[in-house]
């Protein structure tokens, strides 16, 4: 996580120089600040670290939403590497994404940059057949990953624009709108 807070850094513009460290097994981020104060745990430093309105919300009721998916993001995103509770992970998002642009709705917040650190790793170990399956979540993630200053040093995660594979759902006869 330390690494995803130098990525953050980065791209918000930060000076360099932060001092993180890790606790525990869990691997807890620790800031230490120029007060000697100890920030802990991710949602806590990056919080502190984008303190700009127009990543962390304008309104309360934006601000709770961002609050919500930085949490989601620690409580359900980290820890996981289980590849079924992955896809479970991605199809609760894919639903969530069904109608928007950014977890947010339409605004492109701090959450947005913090599930994209934290889904890289899933999202980019995807088969094309299994990114097919979930079509709102990679819309979501190529858009940020193209966000300038966001993707750095991770490698760029590839999506097909056209459809490779039918969903099981899908009557072979209907295929490409025509009846076969």
């Amino acid at each position: 996580m330390a690494v995803e807070l130098t990525l953050l850094e980065k791209s918000l513009g930060l000076s360099k120089g932060n001092k993180y460290s890790i606790r525990g097994e869990c691997q807890i981020p620790v800031l230490k600040t120029k007060n000697r104060l100890s920030l802990t745990g991710l949602t806590t430093i990056t919080v502190k670290q984008a303190n700009k309105e127009y990543l962390l919300g304008s309104t309360r009721e934006e601000k709770a939403i961002v609050q919500q998916w930085l949490e989601y993001r620690v409580t359900q995103v980290d820890g996981h590497s289980n590849k079924d509770d992955i896809h479970i992970l991605l199809k609760d998002l894919n639903s969530h994404l069904e109608d928007k642009v950014c977890f947010t709705e339409y605004k492109f917040t701090l959450a947005d940059i913090l599930l994209y650190y934290g889904l890289h790793r899933f999202i980019a170990d995807l088969k094309v057949q299994e990114k097919e399956k979930y079509l709102n979540v990679p819309r979501w993630f190529c858009d940020v990953q193209y966000y300038p200053g966001i993707r750095q040093y991770l490698s760029s995660v590839v999506f097909m624009k056209n459809r490779l594979f039918t969903s099981s759902y899908e009557e072979p006869s209907m295929l490409y709108g025509r009846v076969i």
